[in-house]
């Protein structure tokens, strides 16, 4: 390592801790050491501190015990300009030191309300990690950049981001450099900023760069099932599957060396466009530690290059760019050119399959006038969007899962917007997007491409008609609808005992490398993402991928749903770690959880059932514990009797924890998840003979506590109370 990095990290690194000592011994003063500390809906307290030492810091006296540690780990010695010594296990350790120092500042911070710093995000709360968690697996979303200070003008600045969005890299920016940020760069811009356009604030100096560092930490404790105080496996965990790297812009000072060496100990590279010296030796990190490139053209395909970040740039031919970075983009009423659906006006998509011979492969047309021709006055049209496929493996059942990436693929348009599916749909063009040429035609030519790309193993050819008069779509919506109420009784009509081959999914092995989802037709995917068809489609696209068949043989307890032949596939493929494994149990053997789950159930033993919250909850639940302390303790990929991640939709399964009693054992859930499963809880209560059954479900306006949630239930004489013991 570079004597003269060495002297910056150390020298920074000294700073940062001085920092840390000074603000904790003023907030000790203030409110004493038995004063609560803490950052905003994690289960892991401080993450850095608790991943590496297994500290639970709960207070400042625990903030303390951490100072201490870091100020004995901190290189009291700056390496001299005439004696040569080994700098770099002197530096790493500064580095360590740093990450815990500014963790306790940002915490004292929150303290004192001082963060998260305006317009900027702060501290990134495990609800977002998990939300996002089937992005990262499923290779949406490749890595993340960690960008500190700005760029020499506000066009490189955007350059830069736009090319990490086509390559659909989460995008941290903050930091200054000379007192400017790229957060305010990216305002004078006018570019949207937030989890969903990938690109997140997250602090104005360099010390609020430990927020993206201990989100990544995190990533080893939630989806590695790794246990806090394991420092080199947690490390190691982030080296290997967390593909994050920092871009530093503008002058690297001493803080920026001392994060940048955290950095590098979790084996994320540094990459920096000015004059600095490079540390080229491999180990620490999987290639380049330290690196620079001047030349702003190259600087983004470096940064891929240097953390080995794989990523797939689709090259679509459209007058916009593309890439999963758009897929939240939001086109506001401001921005809005042309609308179709919703209240504005009749539309509706649907994918259908027909022969061969009847589909034109790459023929797009738009019947009726496109958005260049809008009615005088107006912003909206009537919109049928009717696409034909044509494939020898392609199969009926395929259509509504073909149909289902409409969304995903006009989303990933700049400057369009697509919410919904079906004949409930809603499109936005932005102003923006049409001023460049984006027209209605671009968008049969990004379904035309897509549906060849990501579905070539099943699709032969792919035709797109757009319709924007009344009466065609108003004619054409009947054939549609029907399409709609067949797919959904076909749907429905299945059941798990109806076929003889479940469907595993591995795809969150890439960050839990021991957990293994089995699907069934009455069991989806516990991201909510994933069905029974999805998985079967995707093997006949993809016959070596993350969807396996197993075929169901040698029931062992088809009550709790064991099969030896699935426990032996979950044996396998879960590195030996799990040898049993029940479908329809949450005590005995339940299936593992990665961490991307939609929904937590927890046994509540104090009124004999269990209670289902799910991640956009942050409220208090009747177990004692938010969703993010729950989460904590279920994933990774561990068996955890009386808890399980599901998708939402399993709670109105009949397959729903039968073998415990099924629905019947619910007793709590938010009330917003009982308004957004309203009929379908409705429908299934009355299968079971209780019609009233949702009434006698509590919810957070009635208990957040045990003895609350026992006396609503007695109240209201829910059955769980009169079932057998769960334990």
């Amino acid at each position: 390592m570079s004597r003269i990095v060495a002297q910056a990290v150390i020298r920074g690194a000294q700073k940062i801790v001085r920092q840390a000592e000074e603000d904790l011994i003023k907030a000790i003063s203030d409110k004493g050491e038995s004063q609560k500390v803490e950052f905003p809906e994690t289960a892991f307290y401080f993450p850095m501190a608790n991943a590496l030492l297994a500290a639970e810091v709960r207070t400042l006296g625990d903030a303390k015990r951490i100072l201490e540690y870091t100020k004995k780990l901190l290189p009291q010695n700056i390496p001299s300009d005439k004696l040569w010594l080994p700098y770099l296990g002197d530096a790493l350790d500064a580095g360590i030191s740093t990450l815990l120092a500014e963790e306790i500042i940002v915490g004292i911070r929150y303290l004192y309300r001082t963060e998260p710093q305006p317009d900027c995000n702060g501290f990134f709360t495990d609800t977002i990690m998990r939300s996002l968690g089937i992005q990262l697996v499923d290779g949406r979303m490749p890595g993340f950049a960690a960008i500190l200070g700005a760029a020499p003008s506000n066009q490189v600045a955007l350059d830069i981001i736009r090319q990490l969005q086509e390559r659909n890299i989460l995008i941290f920016v903050g930091s200054s450099t000379n007192g400017r940020s790229i957060v305010d760069q990216l305002k004078e811009e006018d570019v949207q900023m937030g989890w969903d356009n990938y690109i997140v604030p997250y602090g104005r100096d360099t010390i609020s760069a430990i927020y993206p560092l201990n989100w990544a930490i995190r990533s080893a404790l939630t989806f590695g099932g790794l246990k806090p105080g394991d420092a080199k496996k947690c490390l190691l965990y982030c080296k290997e599957r967390v593909f994050a790297f920092g871009l530093t812009l503008g002058l690297v000072d001493d803080e920026k060396y001392a994060t940048g060496a955290g950095a590098i100990n979790m084996g994320f590279p540094v990459i920096a466009d000015t004059d600095i010296p490079e540390i080229h030796p491999t180990g620490v990190t999987t290639y380049e530690a330290l690196v620079k490139e001047l030349d702003y053209k190259k600087i983004v395909p470096r940064c891929i290059e240097v953390r080995g970040v794989k990523v797939k740039v689709s090259s679509i031919p459209i007058p916009v760019l593309y890439g999963a970075a758009f897929e939240g983009e939001r086109v506001r009423k401001e921005q809005l050119f042309a609308e179709f659906g919703s209240k504005s006006s009749l539309a509706f998509e649907y994918l259908k399959s027909s022969s061969l011979d009847k589909v034109n492969d790459g023929q797009i047309e738009v019947i009726g006038p496109d958005i260049d021709n809008l009615p005088q006055g107006s912003k909206s049209m009537p919109l049928a969007i009717i696409v034909d496929v044509a494939g020898r493996k392609m199969q009926k059942d395929f259509e509504p899962i073909l149909e289902r990436q409409i969304h995903h693929y006009v989303n990933c348009a700049m400057g369009l917007m697509h919410v919904g599916q079906r004949d409930m749909n809603w499109v936005r063009i932005s102003q923006d997007a049409a001023n460049k040429g984006f027209r209605l035609k671009h968008i049969g030519t990004i379904l035309h491409a897509k549906l060849h790309e990501e579905y070539s193993a099943i699709v032969d050819k792919v035709s797109v008609n757009l319709y924007t008069k009344q009466e065609d779509v108003e004619r054409l919506i009947s054939e549609a609808k029907e399409a709609y109420a067949e797919r959904d009784e076909r749907l429905m009509g299945m059941t798990d005992e109806s076929v003889d081959t479940f469907y595993s999914c591995t795809l969150c092995q890439s960050f839990a490398p021991n957990h293994v989802c089995v699907i069934t037709p009455e069991r989806l995917g516990l991201c909510g993402a994933y069905s029974w068809l999805d998985g079967k489609a995707s093997y006949e696209i993809m016959p070596s991928g993350p969807n396996q068949p197993i075929k169901k043989a040698s029931p062992i307890d088809e009550r709790l749903g064991q099969w030896k032949s699935v426990n032996d596939f979950f044996n396998q493929k879960s590195n030996k770690t799990i040898n049993q494994v029940s479908m329809y149990s949450i005590m005995d053997s339940p299936q593992t959880s990665c961490g991307c789950f939609e929904c937590i159930l927890a046994i509540i033993p104090e009124v004999n059932g269990v209670m289902v919250v799910h991640r956009d909850y942050s409220g208090m639940t009747p177990s004692g514990m938010t969703f993010t302390t729950l989460a904590g303790s279920v994933g990774g990929g561990v068996q955890t009797p009386g808890f399980l991640g599901v998708g939402k939709l399993y709670i109105v399964s009949k397959k729903f924890i039968s073998s415990e009693g099924g629905l019947a054992r619910l007793v709590w859930m938010p009330k917003e998840l009982k308004e957004v499963l309203a009929d379908k809880l409705k429908k299934r209560s009355e299968e079971i003979g209780i019609p009233d059954f949702v009434d006698k479900i509590a919810d957070e306006t009635v208990a957040t506590t045990s003895e609350e949630l026992l006396a609503y239930l007695e109240k209201t004489a829910h059955p769980a109370l009169s079932l057998p013991s769960l334990i």
